[in-house]
């Protein structure tokens, strides 16, 4: 497959040029992003930026007409995330021209990324690979389902700065690659509960504002009790309010607690690889920890 992309590319009667996302303004890109219904503000954009890297796609005049970003952990993983064209360009190429410049600076890396079924088209063309289906499940949050459940084996407790290290190997175990930086930005902006078997950290959930209201996650855990856990004091802490969570968990206590807290499945998406598959990163074992929960859609 040839993966040189040219340095534009002609769409009916107008050319796009590539220009890099951080010379773009938030309320153009909050505005791209909005056209496709995606739910992310400008908050949410910026936060990304500082994150990783991308690409905008502009027209003549300026206009953002598509997006990419990547989100680099070390030398040899990325996800990838936020592509956005409209329908009609993605049939006209924009979609892959986009892809094929994140690739000339990933190259080497093992990638993932969460497919909307518009784009899995694109993807598989691209050589990605099917995983997992994410469920995302959102609504408004309610406590009827925290009486039901067994008591945690642990101390559940709000998570600290002191925390942060722990976080990020537990974080490495579930996910398979290390986040260190992602993590540690998380947490300057996400309200944490951890569950505590003495000092040892056995499982962790984020919470932070994004979108229409909340989002929880990573979560990570060891098992569902360990996941329903962490989360519960988040569902808690926001019964009335607006909360979503992306998982790949689709039966189990973990899944159920969810549906009985006002947090249905809204939509999926697909989880898909490039390189290492997902069972590559797997750490194994009974008691291994899993993440039961996503960062977000494009952060993994």
């Amino acid at each position: 497959m040839d993966l040189k992309p040219s340095g534009s590319l002609k769409i009916d009667t107008f050319s796009m040029r590539i220009g890099d996302i951080e010379g773009v303004e938030l309320d153009r890109l909050h505005a791209h992003s909005l056209a496709v219904g995606w739910p992310h503000r400008a908050e949410d954009w910026q936060f990304l930026r500082e994150s990783g890297e991308g690409f905008v796609a502009l027209d003549e005049i300026g206009r953002v007409l598509g997006s990419a970003m990547w989100f680099a952990h070390g030398a040899d993983f990325a996800t990838v995330g936020m592509v956005i064209t409209s329908p009609r360009l993605q049939t006209l190429g924009a979609g892959q021209w986009l892809m094929k410049r994140v690739f000339e600076k990933v190259a080497g890396r093992d990638l993932r990324l969460n497919a909307t079924r518009a784009a899995r088209r694109l993807y598989l063309s691209l050589d990605f690979q099917p995983e997992k289906t994410v469920y995302q499940c959102q609504g408004i949050a309610r406590t009827e389902a925290i009486g039901r459940l067994k008591e945690a084996r642990g101390d559940v407790r709000i998570l600290g700065a002191k925390d942060v290290p722990a976080a990020i190997e537990l974080d490495a175990a579930g996910f398979g690659v290390r986040r260190a930086m992602l993590i540690e930005k998380l947490f300057a902006h996400s309200t944490g509960y951890g569950l505590f078997s003495g000092d040892k950290l056995k499982a962790f959930a984020l919470c932070r504002p994004f979108g229409r209201g909340l989002v929880v996650g990573p979560v990570v855990a060891g098992n569902d009790a360990d996941a329903v856990a962490v989360v519960q004091s988040h569902v808690a802490d926001h019964s009335g309010s607006f909360l979503r969570i992306d998982t790949h968990m689709d039966s189990g206590e973990f899944a159920a607690f969810l549906s009985h807290s006002g947090l249905p499945v809204f939509d999926t998406v697909l989880t898909m690889s490039m390189g290492k598959r997902l069972t590559d990163f797997a750490v194994g074992g009974a008691t291994a920890p899993v993440t039961y929960a996503l960062a977000s859609q494009t952060l993994g």
